[in-house]
């Protein structure tokens, strides 16, 4: 075994995570929670896994689930593709694997969602199989030990770290490993303000014994992000909203959101409605762009736009999205409030 696996391995079993809620061996519990900690945090994940699993304790009471309902747990949680993947995966396997999460690794990959990294995840953690993971704390780590420069989403750059993270990989103890490069990067060896001074791989490490630390693993560039704007109109009447919903595909797929436009004047004009008002503007930040949304209240118009009234209170538990939850929860209250 090697000295890094050896190291991480007993660094682990002293210092890394145990209680974790989806540190079981149950396949479709570390499946969710792979699913869910792609580019999400553990503290942001826990509470929405452990709804998550209330509602939908097995994977076949997931795959009965609507859509809809899937969503409306996973609202918040961003990257809304996650969840319509899960959805669908658990639909496979029901129709597929007979309702049993599958044990090869090629029909994990099959399943919509997983890529090559979250398959070997689950191979290692659920059914204890030799498979090496890079996923972004795995990267960091390995480009720091191993003095792999270059963007690490680079594809010659990712080629390198995989060779290494599948030849560091150890012979037994691989749940216990996987855990371990997972929590190790998450906790000591993370982006900013690495514990170094704390870390058992200090003396074989090339980016400390090179002072090259904060220079490994090479920054990404990142390009400004382009900005967009559309305008989030609200129907209220009677403690309801009128809501759209999105189609499956594209962004927000398959949320409930306000009738929107991206000129307001025109749509105005077509749709003849008169001039709302104006309420705070707020902005969300997606992965490739950020989205300035203006808000437009207006007086109730029956039948003036197809949609679907809702409560508010019924509104802000469904499959919405974060910034549509932000802008219900601040309208003010004599705006919300039913009238006679």
């Amino acid at each position: 075994m090697s000295e890094f696996a050896t190291q991480l391995i007993a660094w682990q079993r002293q210092h890394g995570r145990h209680d974790l809620p989806w540190q079981v061996q149950d396949p479709y519990r570390i499946w969710l929670s792979e699913i869910m900690l792609q580019q999400t945090q553990v503290s942001t994940v826990i509470p929405y896994y452990q709804r998550f699993l209330a509602t939908f304790p097995s994977l076949s009471t997931l795959a009965l689930a609507s859509e809809e309902e899937v969503l409306a747990l996973w609202s918040g949680l961003g990257y809304y593709a996650r969840g319509r993947n899960l959805h669908r995966a658990a639909q496979q396997i029901l129709t597929q694997h007979q309702g049993e999460f599958p044990q090869q690794y090629d029909a994990i990959l099959a399943l919509p969602g997983i890529g090559r990294s979250t398959a070997a995840a689950i191979c290692a953690l659920a059914f204890h199989e030799r498979r090496a993971i890079l996923d972004g704390n795995v990267k960091r780590i390995l480009a720091r030990y191993c003095g792999i420069a270059g963007e690490p989403n680079l594809p010659s750059t990712e080629a390198q770290l995989w060779q290494h993270a599948e030849a560091l990989l150890p012979q037994q103890d691989i749940a216990t490993y996987t855990q371990a490069v997972m929590d190790f990067g998450a906790t000591l060896c993370t982006r900013n303000r690495p514990q170094c001074e704390s870390c058992p791989l200090a003396g074989t490490c090339f980016a400390k014994r090179n002072q090259q630390v904060a220079a490994l693993p090479t920054p990404r560039r990142r390009p400004a992000l382009p900005q967009r704007q559309t305008f989030f109109l609200l129907f209220l009447h009677q403690g309801e909203i009128l809501l759209q919903q999105n189609p499956s595909k594209g962004l927000w797929g398959g949320l409930w959101l306000p009738p929107q436009t991206d000129d307001l004047e025109a749509f105005l004009t077509e749709n003849r409605l008169g001039t709302g008002a104006a309420l705070a503007p707020l902005q969300h930040t997606f992965t490739h762009f950020r989205l300035h949304i203006q808000p437009i209240l207006f007086k109730y118009h029956p039948g003036a736009l197809p949609g679907t009234w809702r409560p508010l209170s019924s509104a802000l538990h469904s499959a919405i999205p974060t910034p549509l939850r932000q802008l219900l929860l601040r309208l003010p209250k004599e705006v919300t409030m039913p009238t006679a």
